[in-house]
């Protein structure tokens, strides 16, 4: 039992850099077997067919993701504001070594297979958005104390960061270069410290 569940995560794991890759279509069960040394008869072993390993992968690439930034160091700031701008901080960190080590693996599936394999969209529609209620709790503390009068919601912010994020991944490949992601990052944060009002805040909290 513990042997085969070993091979299932190689499984995954070699799925989650083969796809990120070469993309969902142009990977083979062959490819994903190559890349986790195990043989055909251990992948239908664990797998009936490619879409359902496809699905499985998204859904570990989603909670890696979300224990990734559970325990990342912005995590543990006391202001939800430095918070929110050290989840940015933290991303552009994350953009080192080869494309495929650093990009999603739910946004390159989605982009392909939305219209093909709704049970892998699914799966990619529920980690992007676990996400966006991840960062959403951050936006929604900073927004109460620094933008309490804002008109636009917390969970279409995270949104808005996610939308960045995940287009500065399309121009990383298209590009081959990560200058167009870390500069749109750059662009993000300076946006995000427009958004609240950090000194109003603290003069207001001097006057009380």
């Amino acid at each position: 039992m513990k042997d085969g569940n070993a091979t299932r995560i190689k499984l995954l794991e070699a799925a989650r850099d083969v796809i990120r890759a070469k993309g969902y279509a142009a990977t083979t069960v062959d490819d994903i077997c190559s890349a986790a040394g195990v043989t055909k008869g251990s992948f239908f072993h664990h797998f009936a067919n490619k879409e359902q390993l496809g699905i499985a992968a998204a859904e570990r690439f989603g909670a890696m993701a979300e224990e990734l930034f559970a325990c990342a160091p912005y995590s543990k700031l006391a202001d939800p504001l430095d918070r929110v701008l050290g989840y940015v901080d933290f991303r552009v960190s994350l953009l080192q070594g080869d494309i495929a080590q650093f990009t999603c693996l739910l946004g390159t599936l989605a982009q392909e297979v939305y219209a093909t394999h709704p049970g892998i969209r699914a799966a990619c529609d529920q980690g992007l958005s676990t996400h966006v209620e991840q960062l959403e709790r951050d936006i929604e503390a900073a927004k109460a104390l620094y933008a309490p009068d804002a008109a636009w919601s917390a969970k279409s912010l995270g949104y808005f960061m996610q939308s960045v994020l995940q287009g500065s991944f399309i121009f990383v490949k298209v590009k081959q270069d990560t200058e167009v992601a870390l500069t749109s990052l750059e662009h993000l944060r300076r946006y995000l410290e427009m958004l609240f009002d950090r000194t109003g805040h603290i003069k207001k909290k001097k006057a009380q």
